[in-house]
């Protein structure tokens, strides 16, 4: 066995310590004893292929913690985070700082899903496919024609003139269903082809949850690796894993999927089978079929059990028909397949549709729940796994390796048990580190009196009019967290001229413009919901204070967490404190980390639910967040942002 590598020690010569390469050469850069520690721990899981599960407070700086380690093991590792964006700032900022502090060349590589690379083939049948557009998406086309010609890796995320979440690039990158493979015309140009040599090449590969998982899943399947084989995974925010996992282990089937496979029909039929009429014509009627399918669901937008509407009269009569629309597109498609790999690959996509179309016609699978989701003009019927651990086990098993899990928020106090047990990470390392911020110094936990109920159909005005003082005192500068969106919007119509500070809502611009706006106005108050939760960095006095309307329990309404729930009551458990709520005081730490980000913060965190004092559990939650200050009296707050104001007028 090699020796130990000592990151850590009392000498100083340690790599993350005061006298170490990152505090010679990183900018800003703070030892700290918890980063050190853990930056050990991983050292040791890499060393001895262990499972770490590993909590590390905000603050302690966790990624040069494993970064560290990882870059100095000599194996092949894949680090996967939770969203592109951090895979990004990860790749592009964190790494580059460490690999040169560190005076390593170990080779790197950023791989992303397929769905993130322009498709040279796809743009150009986007070019050619005849469907009506505006002039600003024929500028756009333009547009992507010409930085075409100049990007090196392909990856949309570069090309800054279009928003990544425009429907224009559905047009013009792949996904599994209609990508050709070797078979395509531009398979030598392939942006996806060259990132992931690029990565089964490189020593250590960044990646994201979602192709990490979509990776296991071809496995399963039987086709070939989109990953390099490695020698450790270091898996970041993990927090985010099982929910990952579910979606993933699962299957789908979307109006989405039967549009794209319409239009690109219509599309290779121009290309290679303008003598066959029939193929529009059934193209045509598959997309009649699919939407008259989601009018048969109703107008409302919804998460529902698939039974509670698969025995509807005017479902099933939709849904059959849908059916009969696959089939006689399949059946117009299969003599036009020798046309060209276009028409040969929608002749596949027809055919695995109504497979997955068919699932949907019997009972759910055992330990799976059938769901229907609804969007304004779309819909997903899905079947997911309600217990993900014998899958991911069965993949962890297949590569005897180190597992290193990480995130600030993975205990429930001291016990990790809630998210071991999820994944079946029985017999793990654990460890814990809280955060290194001084929070009894810069922070203060205010709990209001007298608000209702949650239940109370008047609670959320309640919690608006509890707010207003505070956010009066703190002059803007806050975050205000809903658990819904409906009392996010009751919430935004109700401060309407209520507040001279600008106000923000999730939902009106993209989120990253939402924040730049936010951290540029500098007295905002931004309204959101669960995707501001986490993941979400504004340092500095632009943020000083949280709200947060109630204990984030997931909503029972849920088709997913009803099934869970049902059968862990089934197999003898307690719902509510093996599930319910250790999943929500893992939220909550997420909300609360919005607060405090950096040594020199400070501010309140304000959280309403008077459940905290009025129910048993409440006790779990409040020793669950950082060591505050805690007060119930408003003029405590306005007291805490007058000596703040003062402090920051005296700098």
């Amino acid at each position: 066995m090699p020796p130990r590598v000592e990151l850590s020690g009392p000498d100083g010569a340690a790599l993350l310590g005061p006298e170490g390469p990152l505090a010679r050469h990183i900018s800003g850069f703070a030892p700290r004893a918890s980063q050190q520690d853990m930056a050990q721990a991983v050292a040791d899981a890499l060393l001895n292929d262990d499972v770490l599960i590993s909590e590390a407070g905000t603050g302690t700086g966790k990624t040069y913690a494993y970064l560290v380690p990882a870059l100095m093991s000599g194996k092949k590792i894949i680090i996967s985070t939770g969203t592109k964006n951090l895979q990004d700032q990860l790749y592009h900022r964190d790494l580059p700082l460490v690999r040169t502090a560190l005076g390593v060349s170990v080779r790197t590589a950023l791989l992303k899903g397929r769905a993130n690379y322009l498709c040279l083939y796809r743009l150009e049948m986007a070019e050619l496919d005849g469907r009506p557009r505006t002039r600003e998406e024929r500028a756009a086309l333009r547009g992507i024609r010409e930085w075409a010609a100049r990007t090196h890796s392909g990856d949309i995320a570069e090309y800054v003139d279009l928003s990544e979440d425009a429907t224009l690039w559905f047009d013009v990158t792949s996904t599994s269903d209609n990508c050709l493979g070797q078979e395509c015309p531009s398979f030598t140009e392939c942006h996806v082809v060259k990132a992931r040599r690029t990565a089964q090449e490189a020593d250590l590969v960044v990646v994201n949850h979602h192709l990490l998982f979509a990776d296991m899943a071809l496995k399963d399947e039987g086709f070939g690796e989109l990953l390099p084989g490695a020698n450790a995974y270091i898996i970041d925010e993990a927090h985010q894993l099982p929910e990952v996992a579910s979606n993933f282990f699962g299957s789908v089937f979307s109006s989405r999927q039967v549009l794209e496979l319409a239009d690109d029909t219509v599309t290779e039929h121009l290309r290679e089978a303008g003598d066959m009429p029939e193929l529009p014509t059934a193209a045509d009627a598959l997309k009649k079929a699919a939407l008259d399918l989601r009018l048969s669901f109703g107008h409302d937008v919804r998460r529902v059990p698939w039974s509670e509407m698969s025995n509807m009269p005017a479902v099933t009569a939709a849904l059959q028909q849908l059916r009969n629309a696959l089939t006689t597109l399949h059946t117009a498609l299969k003599p036009a397949a020798v046309r060209g790999k276009g028409l040969e690959s929608c002749t596949h996509r027809a055919e695995e549709l109504m497979q997955r179309l068919d699932v949907f016609s019997g009972e759910a699978q055992e330990n799976h729940v059938q769901w229907l989701e609804t969007y304004t003009r779309s819909f997903t019927l899905n079947r997911t796994p309600l217990n993900v651990a014998p899958i991911f086990q069965a993949h962890m098993q297949a590569r005897k390796c180190a597992w290193v899990f990480t995130s600030a928020t993975l205990a429930v106090g001291d016990d990790f048990e809630h998210f071991s047990g999820q994944l079946a990470l029985h017999g793990a390392v654990t460890k814990r580190w809280g955060s290194p911020f001084d929070f009894s110094r810069n922070a203060v936990f205010y709990a209001p009196t007298d608000l209702p109920d949650p239940k109370n159909p008047a609670y959320t005005i309640a919690v608006v009019e509890a707010a207003l003082p505070v956010l009066e005192a703190s002059r803007g500068r806050a975050f205000m967290l809903f658990t819904s969106h409906r009392a996010l919007q009751q919430a935004w119509t109700a401060m309407q001229g209520r507040i001279e500070y600008p106000l923000l809502m999730q939902g009106s611009s993209p989120r990253g413009e939402l924040l730049e706006r936010f951290r540029t106005l500098g007295n905002a108050i931004l309204l959101g919901t669960s995707s501001f939760w986490e993941g979400v960095d504004v340092r500095g006095p632009t943020l000083s204070c949280v709200i947060i309307d109630k204990l984030p329990f997931a909503a029972l309404g849920d088709p997913i967490l009803q099934a869970r729930l049902d059968t862990l009551r089934r197999q003898g458990g307690n719902p509510f404190m093996d599930y319910q709520m250790p999943a929500a005081v893992i939220m909550l730490k997420q909300g609360v980390g919005r607060l405090i980000r950096d040594v020199n913060d400070c501010g309140v965190m304000m959280i309403c639910d008077p459940r905290l004092f009025s129910k048993p559990y409440g006790q779990i939650f409040i020793n669950s967040l950082p060591p505050m200050r805690r007060t119930r009296k408003l003029e405590n707050i306005q007291r805490f942002f007058a000596a703040e104001s003062r402090r920051i007028a005296g700098e």
